[in-house]
């Protein structure tokens, strides 16, 4: 059985990498392409502005390393300004750009899930009336976390720090995908974004039988979207490398 990692390119390489050497035969087949922000005045300007935040909150792996990657020469992050992580992929991609762990604030290693309602748990212990806080994503995303901090009185403004597109597969890409629909119980998808299944169902087209296709998803949401995307057997397992391993071998025969 080979696993299908269909995160964004960096992300996938680093998933097939550990996974590869843990014993599994993994392969990227990235389903979302990251592009620069569509205005990189206004992520130079949050650059500017980030001394004066009480609390920076990246949504993603892609938020901390695109917003991480316009950083000015010889900035530092800067001391007092809490930097917020989803989980434990983007406090990996934080901590490895520079941002000191101890100011930044992540969901319990043990939570259910890693998303913005997780967070929360962590940062509801503090007062956040009057507090800057900026959020970092792509264009669009869910407001959740910024509606709950601005109930508890935060100034919250928020910054597009990447673009998000459907991917152009290459002819490894293709070949990959017609292999994929051809023999679905010799392959398992890995799913960390309901976007990148939208967009495995465009490039499939509407004729692909997905009811044989398995999939591993890391959040109740994006297993719903693979299900309703008529996959016959989606299991849920939380987005680390031990859980991940241990659900796939399970699986195997």
């Amino acid at each position: 059985m080979r696993v299908l990692v269909t995160r964004p390119a960096p992300q996938a390489a680093d998933w097939v990498a550990r996974l590869l050497d843990k014993g599994i035969a993994a392969v990227a087949l990235p389903l979302i392409c990251i592009g620069p922000a569509a205005d990189a005045a206004a992520v130079l300007e949050a650059w500017a502005g980030l001394p004066s935040q009480r609390l920076a909150v990246f949504v993603s792996p892609n938020a901390a390393e695109q917003f991480m990657a316009a950083r000015p020469p010889g900035v530092a992050w800067p001391a007092g300004v809490l930097a917020a992580s989803t989980g434990p992929g983007t406090t990996h991609a934080l901590r490895r750009l520079g941002v000191p762990a101890e100011q930044i604030v992540e969901p319990a290693a043990d939570a259910a899930q890693f998303d913005s309602e997780a967070l929360w748990q962590q940062l509801q212990r503090s007062d956040w009336q009057g507090a800057p806080v900026l959020i970092v994503r792509g264009e669009g995303g869910r407001d959740w976390l910024a509606d709950t901090l601005r109930a508890r009185g935060a100034r919250v403004g928020w910054l597009a720090a990447y673009s998000r597109s459907a991917p152009h597969l290459d002819p490894a890409g293709q070949a990959l995908l017609r292999e994929a629909l051809a023999g679905p119980r010799a392959h398992l998808w890995f799913f960390s974004s309901s976007e990148a299944i939208d967009n495995l169902a465009a490039l499939a087209g509407a004729a692909a039988d997905w009811s044989q296709a398995r999939a591993l998803a890391t959040h109740p949401r994006i297993a719903a979207r693979a299900q309703h995307l008529g996959l016959g057997q989606v299991t849920l397992v939380r987005p680390t490398l031990s859980a991940v391993r241990a659900c796939i071998q399970s699986m195997s025969p």
